[in-house]
This record gives structure tokens, sequence and C-alpha cells, in this order.
């Protein structure tokens, strides 16, 4: 009775007198024939991306399982597909594992970093069971990325900056290793790959690490930005309830003011104003009206929302300003937009402010506005005022996005 002889997947048999890998059959979420589509369209740009690169490396994975088959590659392979096959569910928006009864929508920072992750681990895989030709042809583009994300004094940089000067692979601002010119015998292309097959967990190491890195730095941008949205939320919640108080109770918080002249007085607010009286009264007198009076009279429901409407437009003058200054980013996070737009209710509330300290004449000498124009014309300065305090917070931004490094960016040197 005749036995087959079942040949474990991925191994070598032998031929004649020499051995030969066998080709083992891919899994079935890779497809080898290049007939799955891309898939799309999708709603945004990131996660077109996202669709084109998982298909990129679904058709690089096959390729090396067709031409390249390695011992025990098909366990990274799977790996590979369970990557590709996440990063196209962010893309898509698929179903929540477990629903969220109460979630209106969702946030696209998570699906981001799930697609941005699964993709990067996908290319690391990749690497592991690669032919060496192919990595070393990857080097000078692995090279670029660890030196964009990566610190210089970090071990994992500096451990793949030696592997790539060994292989001929160099960046300009370092010269080769003395025995690594084309003269010397390391320069030949089998030791070269040798060194690849050696060192190829340290190379995946890298690539890794800066991978990880640079999805840090888009965490951080996401993260301030969120700051900039509740900021702007609370303060245009501020600035609404301001002028809902004005509008239910207009002597609440008036605006108004009484300027004095040889014995004349009258009331000024920033939609009205009153006529002339007397200060000088007789207390005997049942008829004679106050200043107290005299304001509850003048102040109207509009003031308030006058007056930060007033402020919200310098507000906008600022911002719009400040974009000659906003250069433009290749970040999805939306943080200069996120900036200009919290210009707008702090301006509403720095206007309101700025007109409640002149009146309980905090500012010596600017206590007693003789017109209504003049009270809105100070309400524009200090809605444009508010620059002086989110000059500062565009100061971080810009921080921020600087710490984004790309390659036209210096890297930053380690602390000593």
């Amino acid at each position: 009775m005749h036995i087959p002889v079942v040949q474990p997947a991925g191994r070598e048999e032998l031929s004649g007198s020499r051995m030969r890998p066998v080709a083992t059959p891919p899994p079935a979420d890779i497809d080898t024939a290049g007939e799955r589509p891309v898939g799309g369209p999708v709603t945004s740009g990131w996660r077109e991306g996202t669709l084109t690169r998982a298909k990129e490396l679904e058709s690089l994975c096959a390729w090396v399982l067709v031409n390249h088959p390695r011992e025990n590659g098909e366990v990274l392979a799977q790996a590979v597909a369970r990557h590709l096959t996440a990063a196209r569910q962010a893309a898509e928006a698929a179903p929540l594992a477990t629903p969220r009864r109460w979630r209106l929508f969702r946030r696209s920072g998570p699906l981001i970093e799930r697609a941005m992750s699964n993709l990067d681990a996908a290319e690391a895989q990749i690497v592991n069971f690669a032919p060496a030709d192919y990595v070393l042809n990857l080097m000078p583009s692995v090279l670029a990325n660890v030196q964009c994300h990566l610190i210089p004094g970090d071990p994992r940089r500096r451990e793949f900056e030696r592997i790539a000067q060994i292989v001929g692979v160099k960046d300009p601002d370092h010269p080769l290793l003395p025995d690594t010119k084309e003269h010397q015998p390391g320069h030949k292309l089998a030791q070269k790959l040798q060194i690849i097959e050696e060192e190829r967990g340290r190379i995946a190491t890298a690539m890794r690490a800066a991978s990880s890195a640079a999805l840090r730095e888009q965490v951080r941008v996401r993260s301030f930005r969120n700051v900039l949205v509740v900021t702007t939320l609370v303060m245009t919640a501020l600035a609404i309830g301001v002028a809902i108080a004005g509008w239910i109770r207009p002597t609440l918080i008036p605006l108004c003011f009484a300027p004095e002249e040889a014995g004349k007085a009258m009331v000024v607010c920033p939609t009205a104003q009153s006529a002339s009286f007397s200060t000088q009264v007789e207390q005997s007198d049942p008829a004679a009206r106050d200043i107290d009076d005299e304001i509850k009279a003048t102040t109207t429901r509009q003031d308030l929302l006058v007056v930060e409407l007033v402020g919200l437009t310098a507000a906008a003058v600022a911002a719009a300003a400040a974009i000659r200054g906003i250069r433009g980013s290749s970040e999805r996070h939306g943080v200069p937009v996120a900036l200009a737009v919290l210009k707008l209710p702090t301006g509403a509330i720095t206007a309101f402010l700025g007109l409640l300290l002149m009146r309980g004449q905090f500012v010596p000498g600017l206590s007693a506005l003789d017109t209504s124009a003049q009270i809105l014309a100070w309400a524009l300065v200090f809605g444009y005022a508010q620059q002086l305090f989110t000059r500062l917070v565009d100061r971080q931004g810009h921080a921020v996005l600087d710490s984004v490094r790309g390659a036209d960016k210096a890297q930053p040197t380690p602390p000593p």
C-alpha cells in the first residue's frame, strides 16, 4: 500500500540533486489574480488614500508569495491580509463591532488611526518575508522615513543608518563608511543581499518605529485640534448666554455711560441715549428722576447683542488678516481653520468685557463716553484686541504643526 507523503507548506523538496522552494498557496484574503477592485469612491481624501494603499500592498504581497516563496511565509501573508482588511473597514466606515446606542456620529480620528496603523503594520510585515533585493531597493525610502520621524539620538535610527551605510545607501549629511566604497569587496551585490537577510529584523523594527512615531505626531495634532474645538464651543456658548441675558433683562448688565457737564448729564447706551437732565435736584421733589431711572429707561434689549456683533466683526477682520501668516498644511485635521474660528467668539467676549471694564472706571479717563458711536467704536477696538490673546494660541498651533516633521524641516537635536 502506497502512503503519500504530504510535503509541509513552504518547505523545500528534493528535485534531483538540488533543493527548490515549494510555492505555498496564498491566503484567501490575498487577491493574487488582481481581480478585486480598489474600492470606493468614499467620502474623504484619507479614505481614498487608504483604499489605494491597501490595494498596492495587497498586490505586492501576492507578488512576493507567487514569485519568491519563503518558509512559513503564508503566516505573515495572513497577517498582512488581516491588517489590510482592517484598514479597508476603517476607510469604508464599517459598523462598529459593539454598537453604541447613544452615539449620534462617529469621529474620524479613531478611524484614521486604525487605517494608518494597519497599513504601516502590513508594510512592515511584507518586509519580513519579501526578497532581499526588494528590501535593498526599499532602503532609501525607509532611510528618509526613519530620519524624518525619529530623533538623531534614537538607537533604532542609529542602527538603521549603520546598516544603510554598509549596503551603500546614504544621505547627503552622512558620507559612506570607508568599507562601503566601490572598490571594496563589501560593495558587491551578493554581500549586500546577505547583509539584508541578516539584518532584516532590525530593518523592519526601525521601519515600524518610524511609522509609529509619525502616527503619534498625527495624534498630537488631532488632540490639539480637539482642544481648540472645545474652547471655541465654550466661548460661543458664553457669548450666546450674554446676549440672551441682555435680551431677557436689559438692566442686568447695562453698558451705559453718563457723561456730566455744567450740572447736566445724559445717559448714553450702545443703541440709544437719553435727553439731558439736571444732576442738581432737590430731594423734596418727588418727580425728580435720578440716573438709575434714566439708565433703566434708556437701556434696550439689543445693547449687548449689538456690542457682541461689533466685536465679532472686528475679530473676523483680524482672522482674515491672520490668513497671510498661514501656510498650507498637508495635515487633514484643519488646525489653521480651528485657530481662525476661535477668534470669532473670543472677539465678541472681549468687546463685552472691555466695555464692562470701562464702565466700572477701570481705565482712568475713559469712563464717560459721550455718544453711542463712541461705545460701538470701542467695542470694535476691544473685539480686534482679542488678537493679543489668540496670538499665543496661534503660536502654539504653529508649533504643533511644526512637530509633524517632513523632509523639508530640520530635525530636532536630542536633549543633552
